[in-house]
């Protein structure tokens, strides 16, 4: 077997294979002789037929495949021997297969990049320092009885965060438009679920009334035949509700878990909760900020074929995420939507992997089983969580990922020069949604611009 590798790029090989044309044919005469002892034609007993009859009807399927076989075998031999690394399947086309000469086969194929990491040494990294306050605290009881209240039915005229019930027709000129009407519609008003304007002329309105709302769509409205353009409504209020919240009693605080409805218990367990948060919310903006540093100063070629299985991955996420459905075909959503974000997550991928190699990083079973330890105590039964987990081994190896996650970002933290910055509950929160939301604008800016 000959070999020849064509560097083409510096993730791409073309590996040309050369197989002597002797052990192709005697391949092909052993597959044809096994073929022979099974073959039943007329006028011959089985196993009793010319090899010249066995080779003219059976010839070119043996050789095809053998040369398949062949094909399969010497490339996992050559790339062995060419200590190559593959990302991905290659493309395999035989470009010399006939009877009596030398197989040539071309083998093209995309190999992990080699990557010599660059250090973040000096980098400036933000770490929020946050302590959850009691005001937090009833902040987020506060939040808890709006998520659990109920609505009354009032005489009085509606007021900003009331809900209406009414009937609308919308009209471009005097012609209605499709999708502009509705009946027994309960709408909130200030919630800003419906066109700009429209909500904030429903205040003051009492059950029973009739009135005429103007309104212009936004030039970017999602129908673009209603873009730019003004309209009329006319509605009927039917009824209005004010929102009633719940009293913070034993029957209320029992909702959330906390048996004989113990207010120190409540608080105790809410304030806990906020402090898990907001640590995660501290982590993730401190690795996102040393993932970036990592990113900027390691400009590395990131294999297609990697990024398109990451793609596939966050579009199977996504149908699943808006409830699509096990029988969504995932072709249908554009690769464009994702390809940039997964490039930049296959990008990360490598190399954090080059910084767990670099410095042995590890995790055993005890290490796996305290993380999941960890993880279960924000469910009900913690131990059935923990069994779960570690009596399945795909759960196991993504436990794991993460832990060798945090250790590389924790080494890369070393070389850093870190800022303790002091903020509240809600703005660690908001500054987390911040750097989530500039990170993902900026893939969509690269995208753009490429």
């Amino acid at each position: 077997m000959q070999v020849s590798v064509e560097t083409t790029s510096q993730i791409e090989r073309r590996i040309t294979i050369q197989v002597p044309a002797a052990e192709i044919d005697e391949a092909v005469s052993a597959r044809l002789k096994d073929t022979a002892k099974n073959v039943r034609l007329n006028g011959f007993r089985q196993g009793r037929v010319p090899m010249a009859v066995v080779r003219q009807r059976y010839g070119q399927d043996a050789r095809n495949e053998v040369v398949g076989e062949v094909m399969r075998e010497r490339y996992v031999r050559a790339i062995t021997d060419e200590g190559l690394n593959p990302a991905g399947f290659p493309k395999i086309e035989p470009s010399i297969n006939e009877s009596g000469k030398d197989l040539e086969f071309v083998a093209v194929m995309e190999i992990y990049p080699e990557i010599e990491l660059a250090s973040i040494e000096g980098t400036d990294v933000e770490r929020p320092v946050v302590t959850v306050s009691d005001a937090d605290v009833d902040e987020m009881i506060d939040t808890l009885r709006k998520q659990n209240a109920g609505w009354e039915e009032v005489e009085a005229a509606a007021a900003d965060g009331d809900q209406v019930t009414i009937d609308f027709q919308g009209y471009i000129g005097d012609e209605p438009f499709e999708g502009g009407s509705a009946e027994g519609h309960s709408l909130v008003i200030g919630s800003n679920s419906f066109i700009p304007g429209f909500e904030a002329q429903l205040i003051g309105a009492k059950a029973g009334e009739e009135k005429t709302i103007n309104v212009t769509f936004p030039e970017d409205y999602q129908a673009e035949h209603l873009a730019g353009k003004e309209a009329t409504f006319k509605v009927t209020v039917h009824k209005v509700s004010s929102q009633k919240l719940p009293e913070v009693d034993a029957e209320f605080i029992e909702r959330f878990g906390v048996e004989g409805g113990d207010q120190e218990k409540f608080r105790a367990e809410i304030k806990k909760n906020m402090t898990r948060e907001a640590s995660q919310a501290i982590d993730n903006r401190v690795k996102q900020q040393v993932l970036d540093a990592l990113k900027k100063v390691n400009e590395i070629p990131v294999p297609s074929a990697l990024v398109q299985q990451e793609t596939d991955g966050m579009k199977r996420q996504a149908a699943q995420q808006f409830g699509l459905g096990e029988d969504f075909d995932v072709s249908q959503l554009p690769n464009e939507l994702f390809e940039e974000q997964a490039k930049g997550r296959v990008q990360v991928g490598l190399l954090l992997a080059e910084v767990i190699k670099a410095n042995e990083l590890d995790a055993d079973d005890d290490a796996i089983k305290a993380k999941v330890a960890e993880l279960a105590e924000q469910y009900q039964d913690p131990d059935e969580v923990v069994s779960y987990y570690m009596g399945n081994e795909q759960l196991k190896t993504q436990v794991k990922s993460a832990i060798l996650e945090e250790k590389a970002v924790a080494k890369l933290l070393e070389q850093t020069n870190i800022k303790d910055v002091e903020m509240s509950y809600q703005q660690a929160l908001a500054a987390a949604q911040q750097q989530a939301e500039q990170d993902e604008g900026a893939e969509e800016g690269e995208q753009a611009s490429a």
